[in-house]
């Protein structure tokens, strides 16, 4: 049976990243996302806001696009999958983990990293992991911009589908 390990998370970034190399020469970078949720308190009736802190891990070409162009305070959409992982602080103490290893990012908001909602924004996918093999798929992260719509090229004849929007019932 397949199984499926996959997180998404849109957030806003907690501190700008920390970008490291490995021995082998392979980049990471850590960063942290706030993600957000609202509901209303049931004794007082006021709105509660609980925000929860994601530690984020990306690899190889991924990690260097984080650490140019993610910053503190920017929104970000990050798609990934949990790794558990357990230490030994200095006092002995046995501690859990969790982590997002990415293997996608988005830039959100402005170029300025100005909120959500902005222009465009910026975009790399990777398919890289944690054992060193990487399918990124971007050399580096690209604007996104929409095509034009309801333009055609001048001296062009329509293709009659144009003028049949009125006929369709739906």
């Amino acid at each position: 049976m397949a199984s499926v390990n996959k997180v998404i998370l849109m957030g806003n970034c907690g501190r700008d990243p920390e970008v490291r190399y490995l021995p082998s020469g392979q980049a990471v970078a850590n960063v942290s996302i706030a993600t957000s949720t609202r509901r209303k308190n049931r004794e007082t009736g006021d709105m509660v806001e609980d925000t929860q802190w994601h530690r984020i891990t990306f690899y190889d070409r991924l990690a260097e696009i984080a650490g140019e162009y993610v910053k503190k305070g920017r929104p970000i959409y990050v798609e990934g999958r949990i790794k558990y992982g357990k230490y030994t602080d200095q006092s002995g103490i046995e501690k859990n983990t969790v982590d997002i290893i990415a293997t996608e990012l988005q830039l959100l908001g402005g170029r300025d990293g100005g909120g959500p909602g902005g222009s465009g924004g910026s975009g790399a996918g990777a398919g890289s992991d944690d054992s060193g093999s990487s399918g990124f798929n971007a050399g580096a992260p690209r604007t996104q911009s929409r095509p034009p719509q309801n333009q055609a090229p001048s001296g062009a004849h329509k293709s009659g589908f144009d003028d049949m929007d009125d006929d369709i019932p739906f």
